[in-house]
């Protein structure tokens, strides 16, 4: 009886000692994972340091002229100009690449809240680095960031405090980190690649997951739309962009992900600035999508987009209401300029209130860009700028 009780001591003690054991290597387990995690954190965090550090540019510019100090993102009210340039290697066109995309971000800070505005690469804008009007999308060409952040500021009478700058593979690349999009095609559609390879890309309409390839013919495609329809695209992709990277299931895709936009983006900003907006990822991501209404102007053999007027008063109180700046920036800054659509009589031709042009004895020539300095465009079968 005594040996009896004595076994079932044993195993019990067995079983009990077996169950420590089991339990020991399950902490140690979670342990390891958990220094991994945090190491891999760590070595992510530097990663992203190095990625944005490499990937600064100083614009010459310690604040916006239309600014009375500098601002911190961490306590004011900021706006980005998001810039996504033509440029590839085949190509060969970094000192002369122009801004296929335009997207000025206004965020304010109480509310969590971001505005973002599409402006169309066709808009016939007053460009102040060649002192007249042109194609918003040459004014990159003629004088980079620092031109195209004029250009907006002197459009928009907003300060624009920063400025991220990337290229086609930066698109691509992203998109193929976080494992895709989901994107909504409106038609059947053929489209050149990154590499502008024509017809490589064919997309039938849909609700569906696209790579990279496929993200940016969707988003550069207007041959049967326009140039409104395409920024609406380019902001669907955005939002899907940032809503998949906000909510990536594996800490590892970060990797690829810091990759992806430090090898093919220039900034102004610091990686400390950078951090303060992921106040606005994790609050959400309340984005409100907006657009420069205009209508197609085509004076000669170049087509532009023209604003509508009140329509871009409207969105500009809006946006200094967002950023809780009152009253014209630009008036502030003591400085003028001659508002392009004013109704005096140019070479070209008069602007008149209903929003035509009425062209002025010779018949209309457009002004050549600057041959030195910016190529002509390259256009598809449709006539349509790549």
């Amino acid at each position: 009886m005594v040996k009896q009780k004595n076994m079932r001591g044993r195993r019990v003690t067995r079983k009990k000692r077996k169950l420590r054991k089991g339990v020991l290597i399950t902490l140690i387990i979670i342990g390891l994972a958990l220094v991994s995690v945090v190491g891999y954190g760590s070595y992510l965090y530097v990663k992203a340091n190095n990625a944005v550090s490499d990937s600064y540019e100083d614009d010459g510019r310690e604040k916006s002229d239309l600014r009375d100090f500098e601002v911190d993102p961490n306590i004011d009210n900021v706006s980005i100009l998001i810039i996504g340039v033509d440029e590839n290697e085949h190509r060969n066109n970094a000192e002369t690449s122009r801004s296929d995309t335009l997207m000025l971000a206004t965020f304010n800070r109480d509310e969590g809240s971001v505005k973002l505005v599409s402006i169309p690469r066709d808009s016939y804008v007053y460009v102040p680095e060649v002192g007249r009007e042109e194609k918003i999308t040459h004014a990159h060409a003629y004088g980079g960031p620092k031109a195209t952040i004029e250009t907006v500021e002197n459009l928009m009478d907003i300060p624009v405090d920063y400025y991220v700058r990337v290229n086609f593979h930066a698109f691509v690349d992203v998109v193929d980190a976080i494992g895709g999009i989901d994107v909504d095609v409106p038609y059947e559609l053929k489209e050149s690649d990154s590499m502008d390879k024509g017809e490589a890309i064919h997309l039938l309409p849909g609700e569906q997951t696209v790579d990279g390839e496929e993200a940016l013919a969707f988003a550069r495609t207007r041959k049967l739309d326009n140039d409104i329809e395409r920024g609406k695209r380019q902001m669907e992709v955005v939002n899907a962009v940032a809503d998949k990277a906000a909510s990536l299931s594996s800490v590892f895709q970060f990797d690829d992900l810091i990759a992806a936009v430090g090898n093919n983006m220039n900034t102004n900003m610091t990686f400390n600035e950078m951090m303060t907006f992921i106040k606005y990822a994790t609050g959400g991501l309340d984005i409100e999508d907006l657009t420069l209404e205009g209508s197609d102007y085509q004076p000669g053999s170049t087509y532009y987009w023209l604003l509508d007027e009140p329509a871009l008063e409207e969105t500009k109180r809006m946006l200094q209401n967002h950023l809780e700046i009152s009253g014209s920036s630009a008036e502030k800054s003591g400085e003028t300029y001659e508002d392009p659509n004013s109704e005096e009589p140019t070479e070209e031709g008069t602007y008149e209130e209903e929003g035509s042009y009425e062209e002025q004895g010779e018949p209309y020539q457009e002004e050549e860009p600057y041959q030195e300095e910016v190529p002509q465009e390259e256009t598809d079968e449709y006539g349509n700028p790549l």
